[in-house]
């Protein structure tokens, strides 16, 4: 080699050096058992641990028993189904799914759950890709899940489930809650014609099949939302003659009853008695 070339080659050996991206960091999940993925980065940040325990809530007893079953055989290796929490909002889906995780990854400290926004279903393949050949086992967590941009979000969710010739990662299982059992909006795709519309509803109905749990979460009637209520008033130390009248006139101005509905009158009820609350 020409002496007078070398440093040249070295100056380019050094600049692709600079623009090659630096090699991945393993993820870490020894400081925490909930975190927050990050797509862009690929990073998984922790979160602290959910603090309503299972026990708290009430109204969602079948519900409870049928996906904490799942989460249990899932946690001990055993054959499960990813599991889809649908129905009305603020009966609790995302707060059953996040308790009954930390009363199950109390017993099993291998058990880590990692949040996925609903925005960034499309990037589930790569996420899943990264957690397949961890020691982990780990509940892969999207709230409020359905389809706003149509099939190629559909697409994605299909790819990951089903895991491409790879096949699905054993140790992940993909939780969603959503308003709606087959995650579709309302409306979707009227714009885009018929055929379109057509073939975009069954990509997405599809997805839905590929959950081989379903639990369904009806509205509460009076008694559960008021049990709901007494529950957490004897949990947090909450007294006040009324309990009753006061919750049901909440209930009423708010035009629904739900555990959300009953969580919110019971902050207002603490923040009166200056008294605080877990969460």
């Amino acid at each position: 080699m020409d002496d007078a070339l070398k440093p040249v080659l070295e100056r380019i050996a050094d600049a692709l050096e600079r623009l090659a991206p630096p090699a991945g960091v393993p993820p870490v999940f020894d400081n925490a058992r909930l975190f927050r993925h990050d797509p862009t980065a690929n990073a998984f940040h922790p979160a602290p641990d959910y603090p309503l325990p299972l026990e708290a809530l009430v109204g969602v007893e079948r519900q409870k028993e049928r996906f904490v079953e799942n989460l249990e055989r899932f946690a001990g290796g055993l054959p499960s189904n990813h599991a889809l929490l649908w129905g009305v909002r603020g009966t609790g889906k995302s707060s059953l799914a996040k308790a009954a995780f930390m009363d199950v990854a109390g017993k099993a400290p291998v058990l880590k759950l990692v949040e996925v926004d609903r925005d960034q279903v499309t990037e589930l393949p790569a996420l899943f890709d990264t957690l397949r050949d961890r020691s982990e086992r780990f509940v892969v967590l999207c709230d409020d899940l359905s389809f706003e941009e149509g099939a190629a979000a559909a697409k994605a969710l299909k790819s990951a489930l089903e895991g491409g010739v790879s096949g699905p990662p054993r140790n992940v299982l993909f939780v969603a809650t959503s308003n709606r059992r087959h995650l579709m909006p309302r409306g979707h795709g009227e714009d885009r014609g018929l055929i379109a519309t057509a073939e975009d509803a069954e990509e997405e109905v599809s997805v839905s099949d590929r959950f081989g749990l379903w639990v369904g979460f009806p509205p509460m009637d009076q008694p559960t939302y008021l049990a709901a209520v007494t529950t957490y008033a004897e949990r947090f130390g909450l007294k006040t003659p009324d309990l009753d009248r006061r919750a049901l006139q909440w209930a009423q101005l708010r035009g629904a009853r739900s555990g959300r509905v009953a969580w919110q009158f019971i902050r207002d009820l603490a923040g009166e008695l200056g008294k605080d609350l877990p969460l």
